[in-house]
């Protein structure tokens, strides 16, 4: 799914809202959560997950064709860990089997 179905479907379910207003609503929340990782925050939404930075230090990396080694500057990533209860709901509804490993 994309954001401009996301904003779609949201607006669907929601007809005493402009679609224009939910896109402005859903703009806003990624925009929080943007700044929020931008500042070193952590955005908790209880059910769904958790998104936060992780660190990547400087390496020496290798150029695939030529096979020369190449600096690689440390970065932030964002990263994303999957609440319990969406964990629980997406393997409820797969019908496999929970292992507990």
């Amino acid at each position: 799914m994309i954001k401009s179905e996301l904003v779609q479907r949201i607006a669907e379910h929601n007809p005493h809202l402009y679609q224009r207003d939910v896109e402005n609503i859903v703009n806003a929340i990624l925009d929080e959560i943007v700044a929020a990782l931008a500042r070193g925050d952590r955005v908790e939404l209880r059910g769904f997950g958790a998104f936060s930075v992780k660190h990547r230090p400087a390496r020496a990396g290798r150029n695939p064709r030529t096979g020369a080694h190449v600096p690689v500057d440390q970065k932030s990533v964002p990263f994303f860990k999957t609440g319990k209860e969406m964990r629980e709901r997406l393997n409820r509804d797969s019908g496999a089997p929970d292992t507990g490993a």
